[in-house]
């Protein structure tokens, strides 16, 4: 009782009246990063997602062939598909129509082991709804038993728009209402138009039309029965495309193979089904224990000449970002099958050399992996990982009985061998790289290690603090060793623009005398074997002048970190300095000093300070480059953590990053010239520094 007295607030601080108990969509509206899983662009993509992957069921189970997505100029989004259409008859317990119940019930719909599907990619009942409770407005029409049905809602509240679009005046209004009779011939189905509500998301949130192409594109190839169009009506001029690939997943691993790797082998395509057993609810509710499932696997995969590996994993056509268990069946099958093979086939390996491992066997692998099962079960409601532990076991079985087969048939026997070959040089490469890294480990500067002689190091050993500036020029370098703090900041010159590595060779690019030195300062490794523990400085830092050659430098060396050093990236870990363009002087008894880091903003600031009966030294002076800053102002402006302003560099989206990278860095010269010319429009003249 003591201690109550004590520690312990009055009962009256804290009631059942402080409590909160959020119905209905509610909770959808106070926390929609708890549904849809952000409130960034992200988020505003998946709900998107969230009512084609309804409209996809449809496909799957082969009640739909034709879907399309449009993308109106007023922002909405529409869905329409030929499918069965929702239920549009009353639900017995609720009294409502099949439609509103869908539509403004959280954990409603027909994939909870009822009759409707036989697997599906929606399965908690909360997409639609999620999508209805953060739109402004939610227009649906079903096609279905003969008549057109209609209905609105405004937040997930059902009711009649006065007019067009989410402004129009809304009555409340239940029910579900029919508009007319269908015509002859025309099909079935369900549309859905929906207005997106801001408030909901974070400032400057937007649809990503690429982010929609290419969950188009993805689905299509899994889904080869059904053609997906997307219609785009935002732009000046209204575009549409087509999806629809009858190879299915062979298709797939065509297009995700790293353009100009060549194939060693061709495509192997596994399918098949399996069973397995977990706990499980029935239709009441009642936990089974041991109940069966059966699950349709559906892989494709081929090794090329590169090291970069792709491996993309669906479940029900919901891509799995993160993989799960059914990649850990695949990568299981693999190691197993391959070794054992290598084991067994003569003068592959060496006597006592090691067996290759994941790593080797993965190497050059486009894989695409498709499995569809009942009632998966995921890590979130974002299904970016499958859980559903009995999937390995059925994965890892089929896998691995298709590439022993592979391995022994004689019409493939010596397209096995080539890549077991490839498997093995893989694992000696691994291996000499290792043990050219440990014996070349990381020592600092004081202890003697040879370092390229332009290399201006810290004296901090640790990678807590300490940074490293690649810096452009030698001009910028003198300025930069005065301005620096020598105690944690590092500084490495580089002579003009680097080498363009999206066009070359690894050999060449250690063969250039820049690209080598940034390699070995970090002294971290390269490509595959690059070791994120090992690299010297805990931040790196791309300083270049504020002009077009600035932003090229900048350009080539973020290319560099992306294709050999991408750890780096992913760990947030590369910055770009932002040196600013003018400085701005008042006169008077006390001046201010302000910099500015475009022509707008140095306007708008020498504006506001006149406004407000201050003077300025004129002319303004611009900074041309680098090094043309003193030591004072580079420190302040550029360097100085507490005052300077970087921009991290990210990797959020690897394949649109790659798309980019690809167009603007590659080889093809063709896609580059179209890109720039129908661009051409996107430029402000005005802001260009002629």
């Amino acid at each position: 009782m003591e201690y109550n007295q004590v520690t312990a607030q009055p009962e009256t601080m804290y009631g059942a009246d402080d409590l909160t108990h959020l119905e209905g969509l509610d909770a959808v509206r106070k926390r929609p990063g708890m549904y849809i899983g952000s409130t960034d662009s992200r988020g505003v993509g998946h709900l998107v997602n969230e009512i084609l992957d309804n409209s996809t069921d449809e496909g799957v189970a082969g009640h739909a062939t034709h879907i399309e997505v449009t993308l109106h100029a007023d922002g909405s989004v529409q869905v329409d598909d030929d499918g069965r259409g929702i239920p549009t008859d009353t639900h017995a317990k609720s009294g409502m129509s099949g439609v509103e119940l869908v539509l403004t019930r959280l954990h409603a719909g027909g994939k909870f082991g009822g009759s409707g599907y036989k697997t599906s990619g929606g399965l908690h009942g909360v997409g639609a709804s999620a999508v209805n409770a953060l739109s402004r407005r939610f227009d649906v029409t079903v096609k279905r038993s003969g008549k057109v049905h209609e209905m609105s809602f405004q937040h997930g509240v059902p009711g009649v728009f006065g007019g067009d679009g989410p402004k129009a005046r809304f009555t409340r209004e239940s029910g579900l209402r029919v508009a007319r009779r269908m015509k002859r011939g025309e099909s079935t189905g369900t549309t859905i138009r929906y207005w997106y509500d801001t408030r909901y998301f974070e400032t400057g949130a937007a649809l990503d039309t690429e982010a929609v192409r290419t969950k188009l594109r993805n689905t299509a190839f899994l889904v080869p029965g059904v053609t997906y169009v997307l219609r785009d009506l935002t732009g000046d001029e209204p575009t549409e495309e087509k999806f629809h690939f009858p190879d299915g997943v062979t298709d797939m691993v065509d297009f995700l193979a790293p353009a100009g790797d060549k194939p060693v082998s061709g495509i192997l395509l596994v399918t098949g089904e399996g069973t397995y057993r977990e706990n499980a609810a029935d239709a009441n509710g009642v936990m089974q224990s041991n109940v069966e499932r059966r699950a349709e696997i559906e892989i494709a995969f081929r090794w090329g000449t590169g090291y970069e590996r792709t491996v993309e994993c669906f479940t029900n056509t919901i891509r799995n970002l993160h993989g799960g268990t059914h990649r850990k069946g695949f990568e299981r099958a693999a190691l197993r099958a391959l070794t054992e093979a290598i084991r067994n086939t003569r003068g592959l390996l060496k006597p006592k050399e090691d067996l290759p491992t994941l790593d080797d066997v993965l190497e050059g692998m486009t894989a695409v992996i498709h499995v569809r099962l009942p009632e998966p079960q995921f890590t979130s409601q974002t299904k970016d990982e499958l859980s559903t532990a009995g999937i390995t076991r059925v994965v890892q079985s089929l896998v691995e009985q298709h590439l022993k087969a592979w391995v022994d048939d004689r019409r493939t026997k010596t397209e096995a061998r080539t890549v077991l070959q490839k498997i093995v040089d893989a694992a000696r490469v691994r291996l000499t790289q290792k043990q050219q890294k440990d014996a070349a480990r990381r020592k600092t500067a004081l202890e003697g290690a040879a370092m390229p002689a332009k290399l201006v190091d810290c004296r901090s050993t640790g990678v807590g603090r300490s940074e490293l500036f690649i810096v452009e020029g030698d001009s910028a370098l003198g300025t930069a060793r005065m301005a620096r703090s020598s105690e944690y900041q590092a500084l490495l010159p580089i002579r003009g623009k680097i080498l363009n590595v999206q066009k070359a060779s690894l050999q060449q690019v250690l063969d250039n005398t820049e690209c080598s030195a940034i390699v070995q300062v970090l002294g971290a490794g390269s490509g595959r074997t690059f070791d994120l523990g090992s690299m010297r400085y805990g931040r790196i830092l791309i300083m270049a002048d504020a002009d077009v050659d600035g932003s090229h430098i900048r350009t080539l060396l973020i290319t560099l970190f992306a294709k050999y050093m991408r750890p780096v990236i992913e760990a947030g870990r590369l910055y770009a300095a932002m040196p600013p363009l003018h400085k701005i002087v008042t006169k008077g008894r006390s001046p201010e000093t302000i910099y500015t880091y475009t022509q707008p903003e140095m306007t708008n600031t020498v504006a506001r300070l006149e406004k407000a009966g201050k003077q300025i030294v004129t002319p303004i002076p611009r900074f041309k480059g680098l090094g043309e800053m003193d030591a004072d102002e580079l420190w302040e402006t550029t360097m100085n953590p507490a005052t300077r302003a970087v921009r991290r560099i990210t990797l959020d989206d690897v394949d649109a990053a790659e798309r980019v990278l690809e167009l603007l860095m590659g080889e093809k010269v063709e896609p580059r010239k179209n890109w720039l010319i129908e661009s051409a429009n996107r430029v402000d003249q005005e802001t260009i520094d002629a």
